[in-house]
Order: structure tokens, then sequence, then C-alpha cells
């Protein structure tokens, strides 16, 4: 089993982990890092245990809150995908305006008309 060394707020600690794994660990420990480094600059000095336990904590913090998001994104999704397609949003032009643009284009076939008479 690899056991690779990672710092923490300063702090050496050995870890192991399975092989072929070490980069999640040393992401994972990064991410303990970044929580851990601010701690120990606002509080000082603090025991290994309580410093993790914080920095644990924060993170499950967060964690928990990208969870809660997934879960309501995941809620919208099912329920747009469970939408009858005939009740999807489907651009339509009003009836006004086919009219008008009809009319438009009659004008101006009758105008084509008159210059190709006069030519």
């Amino acid at each position: 089993m690899p056991e690779l060394e990672v710092k923490i707020a300063g702090r050496a600690f050995q870890v192991s982990c399975q092989p072929g794994q070490e980069h999640f660990l040393l992401s994972a420990a990064a991410m303990l890092d970044a929580e851990a480094a601010p701690l120990k600059a606002q509080i000082g000095p603090l025991p290994d245990s309580k410093m993790l336990l914080m920095a644990g904590l924060m993170l499950a913090d967060k964690t928990a809150a990208v969870e809660d998001e997934l879960r309501t994104l995941k809620a919208r999704i099912a329920d747009l995908e469970a939408r009858p397609a005939s009740t999807r949003d489907v651009p339509v032009v009003p009836l006004s305006v086919v009219e008008t643009l009809a009319e438009i284009a009659a004008r101006a076939e009758a105008m084509a008309a008159r210059i190709e008479e006069k030519t």
C-alpha cells in the first residue's frame, strides 16, 4: 500500500492509500489544508485532533450545501423531463404576424409583376 506524506496547516502526516488512489488522497489533503490553514492563521496553534475536526466540519458543511443544491437541480431536471411534450415551450408566430407577412409578400409580388411589365 502506498504511503504518502501530506501537509495540513503546515503539519506533516503519513497516510496510506490503495494503489492508484494517490492523486485522490493528495487532492483531499489539499482541500483539508485549504480549510485548516485559515483556522491556524485566525486561532493560532491547535492540537492536531481539534484542527482536523474543525477543518473536517467546515468541509462537511460545504459538502452538505453542494448536495442540497444537487438535489434541487436533479428534482428540477426530473420535473422538466416529466412534462408532456405538448406543454413544452414551442415558439408560435401570432396569426396577425402571419397575415401581415402574407400581405407584404403579396404586395412585393405585385410590385415585381409591374416592374416586369415595364421592362
